[in-house]
């Protein structure tokens, strides 16, 4: 319950001032955007991209701040997915003519791997953005502390206050 109310609260901060968020950095702004709200990655890799996600119906997604991918591991795991994983593939043409993992929707299906909808499908600049904004705010962070909070969000807002 804590988590939905911080996540409440943050999602707040982020409408009400998304010029000020990700120290002023409008590519952070957007990419945070992106990860809370079109693509919803909070959902299953809770809003500070820690695994504490808010909906206990969604799927458990993996700690990013503590992940070791590089870039282009990340990238091809938000375009592509994971099939069989839980991972939304982000690229509405992901399998459609064998870009991700060499493999069509056809071949998914004949290994009878499982794919989730995505939220919504993003653009490849969004893609980029949204790792920018993974690697600059969460990736590699290790724990969310009130600190690395306020920076996440560019001030003390008030899922930060719940920190230690």
């Amino acid at each position: 319950m804590r988590a939905g109310v911080a996540a409440a609260a943050a999602l707040a901060a982020l409408a009400a001032a998304p010029c000020s968020l990700a120290q002023g950095t409008a590519d952070h702004a957007e990419g945070m955007r992106l990860f809370l709200q079109k693509g919803n990655c909070q959902a299953c890799h809770g809003w500070a991209g820690d695994g504490r996600k808010m909906d206990n119906q969604m799927p458990d997604g993996p700690n990013l701040r503590e992940s070791a991918l590089d870039r282009a591991a990340v990238t091809l795991t938000i375009k592509c997915g994971r099939p069989g994983r839980n991972m939304p593939a982000f690229d509405r043409l992901a399998y459609s003519d064998g870009r991700c993992y060499g493999m069509k929707d056809a071949d998914l299906k004949k290994s009878e791997l499982t794919l989730f909808d995505p939220a919504a499908p993003l653009q490849p600049r969004e893609i980029e953005t949204l790792v920018d904004f993974l690697f600059a705010k969460v990736i590699g962070k290790g724990p969310m502390d009130r600190a690395k909070c306020a920076e996440y969000w560019g001030s003390d807002v008030e899922a930060c206050r719940e920190l230690k």
